[in-house]
């Protein structure tokens, strides 16, 4: 028998009170309905775009707020190819900080993120680029996903973006997108239908078609002479040229084409030379340089292959622990870097491992500026009795240094008396720092190239805006690599 069948419902009677509400205040004082405040979901609040915190990059996420964005994107396109390493590190800071849009408009930060985004890609630095794209939002607009593809076929990721645009087809705005993607998904009727379509209402130049005819059916071509390279290329040409097996170099393209080169399917030459133009961008890691430096023995003589070769034998120095050895083998690997301009990208790696070894001759003067070049210039200066203008720059304290030529002055008076330029103070005040930063580093760019007045000014604005760091980077580089 089932217990419960035979239990009797309670009567309302014997149902338990409710318990005594607490005594709270009331939770409106009238019946009338509050005003609720209605904003379009497509606007949404200001968010945060970027890769690096303000924890990390020092700057504020207001760093273009009180911004005009036509002003930003046009002042972005203006600052020039830096030269100088901390000017890059700067710059790159700069654009991938994560910080809010200008005015918080949400539109203005989804255009800002391209305009940062095609600085990036400008610089060859294609990983961050792709990040901060995705980060912002592909699917955001027409505009968000061409980037993203061009982006995608110069790094080798374009089967993802080929996926997006197949669940999104309004994405896209270019019917050479559509073919390849079809093409890329063995979708060959679609792919052909659409060549066919842009053919005849002259949607593609000929060129392009011709490349296409090709890519669709290669064995038709095998006889055919071969095309000739666009004057302007463009990263979907690229990437063709290259499947129908009559790849473009890279060494007279846009540097961002030049990552193509750093896969394995290239030569090692290829790789190297690929690795070095972007290392003198700041837009590879140091240690990938290296890596590839010490991947194999060197094939040849002359050029790069002498490179490699000082830099092996200088590894293989470092590890025996012979002081005598380092000092031989320094000299040659620093002319060497100095030939290639990757000297900062040397003291970056190895500035830490020469810190031990007690050198003479032409081999300690050397060690001495590696440090200097080094993100332990402080303690290079601190560790040294040598006074040089350069040491007392690194240690922030050139009271009483007389500069013994236009360039030390220039700098000298960037640390001492020059004043900040006054219009880039206050453009901190209106929100507009990265605005600030952008026209310092193109004041810098100037100094370095011997404008003594803009050296001074760039300086002191950096100073002053709290970049004492890269300042300081900076104004070493000048003094010792860029004067020789």
């Amino acid at each position: 028998m089932i217990d419960w069948l035979g239990t009797r419902v309670p009567n309302v009677q014997q149902v338990p009170a409710a318990l005594p509400l607490p005594k709270e205040p009331p939770v409106a004082q009238t019946a009338v309905a509050p005003a609720v405040n209605v904003e379009p979901l497509s606007e949404g609040g200001p968010r945060v775009i970027g890769l690096v915190p303000s924890r990390i990059t020092g700057l504020p996420a207001d760093l273009w707020v009180g911004s005009d964005l036509s002003t930003v994107t046009a002042l972005l396109d203006k600052v020039p190819d830096l030269q100088l390493p901390a000017a890059q590190s700067l710059l790159y800071t700069v654009l991938l900080a994560e910080s809010f849009a200008p005015g918080n408009s949400t539109d203005a930060g989804n255009q800002l993120a391209l305009a940062r985004v095609e600085k990036l890609v400008a610089q060859g630095a294609l990983d961050p680029a792709q990040s901060l794209i995705e980060q912002a939002g592909v699917t955001l607009s027409p505009a968000h996903f061409e980037l993203w593809m061009q982006i995608s076929l110069l790094s080798g990721t374009e089967d993802r973006a080929c996926s997006v645009l197949a669940a999104t087809p309004h994405l896209s705005r270019n019917y050479a997108n559509d073919i390849f993607c079809d093409a890329r998904a063995q979708n060959w009727p679609d792919a052909t239908l659409t060549l066919g379509t842009a053919r005849a209402l002259g949607l593609l130049p000929e060129a392009q078609l011709a490349l296409f005819d090709r890519f669709l059916d290669p064995e038709a071509s095998d006889m055919l002479p071969p095309l000739v390279p666009p004057r302007q290329m463009d990263p979907l040409s690229f990437r063709m040229f290259e499947a129908i097996g009559d790849p473009v170099p890279t060494s007279t393209l846009p540097r961002a084409y030049a990552v193509a080169d750093l896969r394995d399917v290239a030569g090692w030459k290829a790789q190297l030379e690929a690795a070095e133009r972007l290392t003198l961008a700041g837009a590879l890691p140091d240690n990938r340089l290296l890596g590839l430096y010490t991947e194999r023995r060197a094939a040849a003589s002359g050029g790069i292959w002498d490179r490699v070769a000082a830099l092996q034998r200088f590894e293989t120095a470092l590890e025996t622990r012979s002081a005598e050895a380092v000092a031989k083998t320094l000299p040659p690997l620093w002319t060497a870097m100095g030939e290639a301009g990757l000297e900062v990208t040397f003291a970056t790696l190895f500035a830490d491992r020469l810190t031990g070894f007690d050198l003479t001759g032409s081999a300690k003067r050397i060690q001495h500026i590696i440090a200097l070049l080094s993100p332990n210039y402080e303690a290079a200066a601190s560790s040294t009795q040598n006074k040089s203008f350069a040491v007392q720059i690194a240690a922030g304290d050139i009271v009483g240094v007389a500069p013994s030529d236009p360039t030390e002055a220039a700098i000298h008076a960037g640390f001492t008396n020059a004043l900040p330029r006054a219009d880039l103070l206050d453009m901190v005040k209106q929100g507009r720092l990265g605005e600030s930063i952008l026209h310092s580093l193109i004041l810098l760019h100037k100094g370095a190239g011997g404008s003594a007045n803009a050296l001074s000014e760039g300086l002191a604005t950096l100073r002053a805006l709290g970049l004492e760091d890269s300042a300081r980077r900076a104004a070493l580089q000048i003094l010792l690599l860029e004067r020789r």
